[in-house]
């Protein structure tokens, strides 16, 4: 198959929810991900809204074991950072789309929710977690609003809709291994059933991966089982899957740009160094640094050199989460006229993100004769449990001119968080921060909350001529949470009560004009909500008791209304799409930070105005000669928030005005260069990104950046042995830039420097082996 590569121009587009296309949009998807077609990168034709659709082959191009979340980075307007070349560390990866960060998308595989893919977990999972890179048959973009249909309490400004591969109609096997930097290894293997005597097909596979981080000590470890099988039922079919992981990461030292200056970027964590970061944490308390009572006075108030701060370097850091996520859905055409699906879905998360915290001692330090949990240093943890199920019901009806398409969508989310510390030895680290911690010696916090969502639409596509169709429809969205504290240990944590977000009409239209069959006119308009997240860490439950109790009767949801319109092109070998919006964010929901990351003080929460964002989106592929491809991307975007920035006594606490988004490029463009011939294969691509402001009153930024990864590989034949069996070689940061990649790791500031950056990776070579029996 011919791999399609970015170079210099196309263009992209914002288009809108085709309320009766929801079955079209999703055979976009699939036709993207089977490989007998000679496009990997779909532009949305016939569609009244912005959307592209990848083939889940474009994820074999990337190092294996790779986000899909890079199956779109390339796209327009997308924003994609990590501070590893996988694109997979959790603490670090963040997508953006024309402004709108990561807890404002919508995310789905196989039409079930993953919610924002925050890394507190509170309803979701990251989609690394949710299936393996080798299992991903397609992913549909629509930097828009996304579509109606769609399972999601969070799209304000775009969805992104993953579909797991097929298992194949024949007996088989597939095998890679993977081998490259930093002693990184992965291992993959999925066996096909093939047909069965029922007319059922399934597969199993399993994935192991290990890296060492590219710089301080730590590993990077994750295994995952996915499971697959479909039935196929007359004109319909019941498919199910079930899709394990268990991700263990040990965590970078987050930077700002003083440190970064002062001390480099490849400044880590103390991990190794038990006995410097215990030096650390003495001097700290003896500085008065910490609020902890100093016992060893012995140690002094002088850093040794470089450090400057107790919090230039912690000893040690990790995420941990364990998954089962799965779902049984059944698709049952009834004659011509109506197209029935439904889908249960269930979802089990336990996980713990950990930090050795110089600003908590274990209980015995400082106790003459205490040799065990005695160190002036603890771990800290968020602790995750989350339990939720749910169905996601709709039926099109087609009579003639008009598909109409209505259905519903229900979630009752269970999740448990807490805040607790567990105690260390101060003459070496007895508990490993790969694993999970029990015996906790103090418990700050611990909440319950339940989140009940319910989602209806309807819409309809009206097909007025041959050249023009029109989609119309509505959604109606309810999210209530409910908060309930199990423990707190000052009564200003103490969190009771129950806030709701609720619309009752989301509207959604567009209409298709077909200047000719290669050539088509959109426009659409969308209104969409974002609910309040229920976590003791973000949203309105992150305040104390009486900022909670203050805002829980007058907070209001996010909403955002798009509009957008574009030029849907195609040639003989150029297809390309052109593009503008408008977007108007209000009730823009605003957190104070306080303190160090580390510290975990309650932030403010309140509504605080809105934001304008507008700009031009182009995106294009082109078959330029025989084995030659080129694809590539543009966006511009023009994003500022709208008034000043007011606490809830009405004063200023930042000068926001006109300022530009946090974390918004104003100019991205993407370019892919591929060769495919004779058993060779390769793909070179460049990324180039405008600075980015990560303060709110615009103060702060870092600089441009440009980054290259080139692919190359060979596939053999000839042989039984020799067919199937395929060599390829990646390089990320191929020019081995230094860069700063994610920007927002402890939220962003108001103004001034922050502990919130981490430098991308650098240079990293990996070769894979691939076998298909």
């Amino acid at each position: 198959m011919k791999i399609r590569l970015l170079t210099g121009a196309a263009l992209a587009a914002l288009t809108f929810t085709t309320p009766g296309l929801a079955l079209a949009a999703e055979a976009a998807v699939e036709a993207a991900a089977d490989s007998s077609v000679a496009e990997v990168v779909i532009l949305g034709r016939g569609e009244t809204r912005q959307v592209q659709s990848v083939s889940g082959e474009e994820l074999s191009l990337e190092m294996p074991g790779a986000s899909p979340l890079k199956l779109v980075e390339k796209l327009p307007n997308v924003n994609f950072q990590a501070a590893d070349p996988f694109g997979a560390y959790e603490w670090s990866a963040r997508i953006s789309i024309r402004s709108f960060n990561q807890g404002q998308l919508g995310f789905t595989l196989d039409d079930v929710p993953l919610g924002d893919m925050t890394y507190g977990n509170h309803n979701g999972l990251h989609i690394s977690r949710a299936i393996a890179g080798e299992n991903v048959g397609g992913v549909e973009l629509a930097q828009g609003a996304g579509a109606l249909d769609i399972a999601s309490s969070n799209n304000l400004g775009g969805a992104l809709k993953y579909v797991s591969r097929d298992p194949a109609e024949r007996f088989g096997a597939f095998v890679a291994g993977t081998v490259g930097s930093d002693q990184t290894w992965r291992g993959f293997v999925r066996v096909e059933s093939g047909e069965l005597p029922t007319g059922a097909r399934g597969y199993l596979s399993y994935s192991r991966n290990s890296a060492d981080k590219w710089k301080g000590d730590g590993k990077q470890k994750h295994q995952q089982v996915n499971f697959k099988v479909v039935q196929p039922i007359g004109e319909g079919s019941v498919t199910g899957w079930l899709n394990w992981s268990q991700r263990r990461e040990q965590d970078y030292q987050d930077l700002s740009l003083g440190m970064i200056d002062r001390l480099g970027s490849n400044w880590d964590n103390l991990t190794g160094n038990w006995a410097l970061a215990v030096q650390i944490a003495e001097i700290a308390n003896n500085r008065g640094e910490t609020g902890v009572t100093p016992r060893f006075p012995s140690a002094g108030t002088t850093y040794p050199a470089p450090f400057a701060s107790v919090d230039d370097a912690y000893y040690d850091a990790a995420g941990l989460r364990d998954d089962l996520l799965g779902a049984i859905t059944l698709r049952m055409p009834m004659g011509e006229i109506v197209d029935f699906k439904a889908t249960l879905y269930g979802h089990e998360d336990e996980g713990q993100g950990l930090w050795f915290t110089p600003y908590v001692p274990s209980p015995n330090y400082g106790v003459a004769g205490a040799t065990s949990n005695d160190a002036p240093i603890s771990i800290r943890t968020t602790e995750y449990e989350l339990s939720r199920y749910g169905v996601i019901a709709g039926a099109t009806l087609n009579l003639g001119a008009h598909a109409v398409n209505a259905g519903v969508w229900y979630e009752d989310n269970d999740f448990n968080q807490a805040r607790r510390y567990y105690g260390l030895n101060r003459a070496a680290p007895q508990r490993s921060a790969l694993q999970m911690q029990d015996g906790a010696f103090r418990t700050d916090w611990e909440y319950d909350f339940q989140t009940t969502t319910l989602k209806a639409w309807v819409q309809d596509t009206w097909t007025v001529t041959d050249q023009l169709s029109v989609n119309f429809g509505f959604a109606a969205l309810s999210v209530e949470n409910e908060g309930r504290t199990v423990f707190a240990r000052t009564a200003s944590l103490e969190k009771n009560g129950t806030i709701e977000a609720k619309e009752g009409f989301l509207p959604q239209a567009g209409a298709r004009y077909a200047l000719s069959d290669d050539s088509e006119l959109f426009v659409g308009y969308a209104r969409n909500m974002r609910a309040f997240p229920s976590s003791g860490t973000s949203g309105p439950f992150s305040s104390n008791k009486a900022g909670f109790d203050a805002i829980r009767n007058t907070l209001e949801p996010e909403i955002s209304d798009t509009f957008e319109a574009g030029w849907r092109f195609r040639t003989a070998d150029f297809q390309g799409v052109l593009a503008a919006y408008h977007v108007k964010f209000k009730d823009r929901l605003f957190s104070v930070p306080v303190g160090s990351g580390i510290v975990g003080n309650p932030s403010a929460l309140s509504n605080v105005g809105g934001v304008t964002a507008k700009g031009f989106e182009a995106v294009g592929t082109w078959n330029f000669a025989e084995n030659w491809s080129a694809f590539g991307s543009y966006a511009f975007n023009d994003s500022e928030y709208d008034e000043d920035t007011f606490d809830g006594n009405g004063a200023v606490v930042a000068r926001t005005a006109g300022k530009t988004t946090v974390d918004t490029p104003r100019h991205i463009l993407k370019a892919e260069l591929s060769y495919d011939s004779d058993g060779f294969f390769g793909r070179v691509s460049v990324s180039h990104m405008t600075k980015r402001y990560f303060t709110y009153e615009n103060d702060r930024s870092v600089p441009s950046q440009t980054i290259a990864d080139l692919t190359v590989g060979y596939r053999f034949s000839g042989s039984p042995w020799l067919e199937g069996l395929e060599v390829q070689a990646n390089v990320s940061n191929l020019f081995d830039k230094d860069y700063i990649s994610t920007i927002n790791s402890n939220g962003f500031p108001l103004r001034g420097d922050s502990q919130t950056l981490l430098p991308g990776a650098p240079r990293q070579a990996f070769v894979t082996v691939r076998k298909q029996f």
